[in-house]
C-alpha cells in the first residue's frame, strides 16, 4: 500500500465536547444525569455480590436498555439517538480543526504528487449513533462506538406505552450490537493501521507486514483527555506515532492527570480543549500533521531516487 494517509483520530466525551454525549438524552426526559451515572457506577458491586463480573466502561449500556424497558427512556431508538446527536455543543474550533488540519496537507502543492491527506476517526467508548447525528460526521472517514439493536413495535398495547409528545416510534432499542471500551479502542486503532475497516478481506487479526499496512504507526495522532485513554496512548507512541491530552481550561485537577501521564511518558503533549486557531492546541495539531507529511514525502523521494536507474549518457 501506498501508505500516504495520515490518520488522526480522536476521542469523543470530554476530547471534543464538555462532558458526556448522553446528556441531550438526559434533558429530553427529564432523567437526573447524575443519579443515572451513579446507578450505573453501582452496578458492577451489585453484580459481583452474585457472582456476576461486568464491563465497567459498558455496563451502561444495559442500564439505557433497562431504562427503556421500564419507560424511562421511552420510544429511544437510533433515530432519536441521532436526534440528540445534533444537540451536543463542541468545544470551540470544532469541527472547523477537522477541515483546517485536512486542508494544512491537501493544498500544499508539495505534497500533491504523492497523494498525502489526512483522514479522521472516532474512537469512543460512547454511542456512535449519537456521533453520527452530530456536526462532526460529515468530516470523519470512520467512526467506532457502541451500537444497538431495534426491535420494531407491532402490537397497539407496545406502542401506547411508548407514546411521547403523541409520535408514535416504530422500533426501541432491546439489544447491544457492539460494544467498545478503553481497552478493545487499540483493536480500532490495529483496524485504522492495517486498512480492515476499508478493506472486507482484510482481518484484523490477519498478519500483515509493516511496510504493507494501510496506515504506519507513525503517521497517527491519537487525541484524548486521560487516564482511561492509556491503552490507546500506550499502542500508538510506543509504535512512533503521536498522542496529545486534553484538558477543560481552569480544571486543575483535569491538568493534573494529564500532567501525569507527560511524566509517565503516555502523552508527546498536553493543552486546553480549545481547538481554535493559534491556540497552543491547534498549532501542535497542525504542526505534527505537517511533519508527518514531510517525513512521508521525503520518503517517496527516497524511494524514486533508490530505484531509478542511471539515464544512458553519450560516450
Amino acid at each position: 500500500m501506498d501508505q500516504n494517509v495520515i490518520a488522526v483520530i480522536w476521542d469523543f466525551d470530554k476530547t471534543l465536547i464538555d462532558g458526556y454525549m448522553q446528556k441531550p438524552i438526559f434533558e429530553a426526559y427529564h432523567v437526573d444525569e447524575d443519579a443515572f451515572w451513579q446507578e450505573v457506577s453501582s452496578l458492577p458491586a451489585e453484580y459481583s455480590k452474585q457472582g456476576i463480573r461486568v464491563n465497567r466502561d459498558t455496563i451502561y449500556l444495559n442500564h439505557f436498555i433497562t431504562c427503556v424497558q421500564q419507560g424511562i427512556f421511552p420510544g429511544l431508538n437510533n433515530a432519536k439517538l441521532r436526534e440528540f446527536g445534533r444537540r451536543l455543543t463542541f468545544y470551540p474550533g470544532v469541527p472547523e480543526i477537522f477541515k483546517e488540519l485536512e486542508e494544512a496537507v491537501s493544498k500544499n502543492e508539495k505534497y500533491k504528487p504523492f497523494n498525502i491527506a489526512v483522514e479522521h476517526y472516532i474512537v469512543s467508548t460512547g454511542l456512535a449513533e449519537v456521533i453520527r447525528g452530530s456536526i462532526v460526521n460529515d468530516y470523519v472517514r470512520g467512526i467506532w462506538g457502541c451500537e444497538f439493536i431495534e426491535k420494531p413495535i407491532k402490537s397497539a398495547l407496545e406502542i401506547r406505552e411508548y407514546e411521547k409528545d403523541e409520535a408514535i416510534c416504530e422500533s426501541v432499542i432491546t439489544q447491544i450490537a457492539y460494544a467498545i471500551d478503553n481497552t478493545s479502542k487499540t483493536r480500532a486503532i490495529f483496524e485504522i493501521n492495517k486498512g480492515s475497516n476499508l478493506f472486507e478481506e482484510i482481518d484484523v487479526n490477519s498478519k500483515i507486514a509493516p511496510e504493507n499496512r494501510r496506515v504506519p504507526f507513525e503517521n497517527m495522532i491519537y487525541i484524548a483527555d486521560g487516564p482511561s485513554d492509556v491503552p490507546a496512548f500506550s499502542v500508538i507512541k510506543s509504535n512512533g506515532g503521536k498522542t496529545f491530552a486534553v484538558y477543560p481550561k481552569g480544571d486543575q485537577e483535569a491538568f493534573k492527570q494529564v500532567n501525569q501521564l507527560i511524566a509517565d511518558g503516555r502523552i508527546d503533549m498536553l493543552g486546553e480543549a480549545d481547538y481554535s486557531r493559534d491556540t497552543t492546541t491547534y498549532l501542535w495539531l497542525k504542526n505534527q500533521v505537517i511533519s508527518i507529511a514531510d517525513c512521508i514525502y521525503e520518503k517517496k523521494r527516497e524511494q524514486i531516487s533508490r530505484s531509478a536507474s542511471r539515464a544512458p549518457r553519450h560516450l
